[in-house]
């Protein structure tokens, strides 16, 4: 039998360590393991899973895949791979707190990479910056679709996959302008698999909320052409919004309703709904879901996350106030329904989900600024689900020296581990 805090200890090192370990079911290796960490197993390195994985093959167990795929990413940086083995049925109780997620997390300590996403132009595109990514693990592939943008400002959408993490700064990318009714300005999506129609949603900002959809978000030229969510910009949004009206828009839904989270670089973060039956039509009046008097605290990049196993959601916004001297940060909050009141978590510069105050850097600082992003996913559906066990957030950041005007800021992607 093992200890409780042996048994504790090597499920902190995380859950594929946990499982290395268990197969090597010696209290002497365990105890060696729980104090040296992961390096003492002999191991493989995995690929990242089938490649051959449809929607319907089961959302936990691609995800686990997509989890594999990047640690041995990281393994393989340190002279180290994965071993992708069970533990044994007497031991299945140790994996119970991992199907389980690991509650509501109080503080959060990242470490980082440098960038490992930047933006490729060809003969037809010359960008500047690469930025607002979203995220899934699928068909044994991490799938990223960002926005891009050209040296006069212009802003697209490029879209890349690969097998390990490793592989993301040589990806190719393709230009999602070359896809029939992409051309012109699109940007900020966020990609999700909605099972009632077993069909693949791409969500994003064509100046009012859009999206497409497609059987395989792995080609990228098979989108539909963009169909808006509604028939014109909401009143409350013209009362009450900035310069830029609404902006960054994030589907959720729950068992019941799809909600949609935007912002309007204004100070407020909205909410429409609509019935799951309904989806992607039927959206209701926006209502302002929360508020702030300084506008730049709650600014824009919304993400909205259900923490599994918790009965509740993780609301994530992007900020920057006098107290950040401008830098950009997340603050955090949580809830326990898509409609009810957020409480915050850790929502300033100096006690963040996501700043420079709490990121851990190796050498220099490639940024001072942790940006747009989204969450690596437990799976790829609509509940938008992520395990509190194993967090990792794609962010954009940018050199601490540049200056050119906003749309011309040189934004790279990096990756962000929560260590604590």
């Amino acid at each position: 039998m093992l200890t409780s805090v042996v048994k504790s200890t090597l499920y902190r090192l995380g859950r594929l360590c946990f499982r290395q370990a268990l197969r090597h079911a010696t209290v002497g290796t365990l105890v060696a393991l729980a104090i040296q960490g992961c390096s003492s197993i002999s191991t493989r390195k995995l690929d990242g899973g089938s490649s051959d994985r449809g929607p319907d093959a089961g959302l936990d167990s691609g995800a686990d895949a997509g989890r594999s795929s990047l640690d041995a990413s990281a393994s393989s940086e340190s002279g180290t791979g994965a071993d992708s083995g069970a533990p044994s049925n007497a031991d299945a109780s140790a994996t119970d707190a991992s199907a389980k997620g690991c509650g509501v997390p109080t503080t959060f300590e990242w470490s980082a990479t440098g960038p490992i996403i930047s933006p490729m132009s060809d003969a037809t595109h010359d960008l500047v910056a690469i930025k607002d990514p979203t995220v899934v693990f699928f068909n044994g592939l991490w799938n990223i679709y960002a926005s891009t943008v050209g040296s006069g400002g212009n802003y697209n959408m490029a879209y890349l996959n690969f097998t390990d993490w490793s592989q993301a700064s040589t990806a190719p990318q393709y230009h999602m302008d070359q896809t029939p009714g992409f051309g012109g300005y699109h940007a900020a999506p966020q990609l999700f698999y909605f099972t009632p129609q077993k069909l693949w949603y791409l969500v994003y900002q064509s100046g009012p909320p859009t999206y497409s959809t497609s059987a395989d978000p792995t080609q990228p030229s098979t989108w539909t052409a963009p169909a808006n969510f509604f028939a014109s910009e909401p009143a409350i949004v013209m009362q009450n919004g900035g310069s830029l009206g609404w902006i960054d828009f994030w589907i959720i839904c729950d068992t019941a309703n799809c909600y949609l989270f935007f912002s309007d670089d204004n100070g407020h973060l909205y909410r429409s709904q609509t019935a799951i039956g309904d989806f992607p039509a039927g959206f209701d009046t926006p209502i302002i879901a929360m508020e702030d008097s300084t506008p730049s605290r709650l600014f824009e990049a919304s993400n909205v996350y259900k923490m599994k196993g918790t009965g509740e959601y993780l609301l994530l916004v992007e900020a920057f106030d006098s107290s950040s001297a401008g830098r950009r940060y997340f603050r955090s909050w949580t809830a326990d329904t898509l409609d009810g009141a957020w409480t915050s978590l850790q929502s300033e510069y100096a006690t963040p989900f996501a700043s420079a105050a709490n990121v851990t850097f190796t050498g220099t600082p490639w940024t001072v600024d942790i940006s747009h992003g989204e969450m690596l996913r437990d799976g790829y559906d609509e509940t938008l689900e992520i395990d509190t066990c194993d967090l990792r957030y794609v962010y954009q950041g940018k050199d601490p020296s540049a200056s050119e005007s906003y749309n011309l800021l040189p934004w790279r992607l990096g990756l962000l581990t929560k260590t604590n």
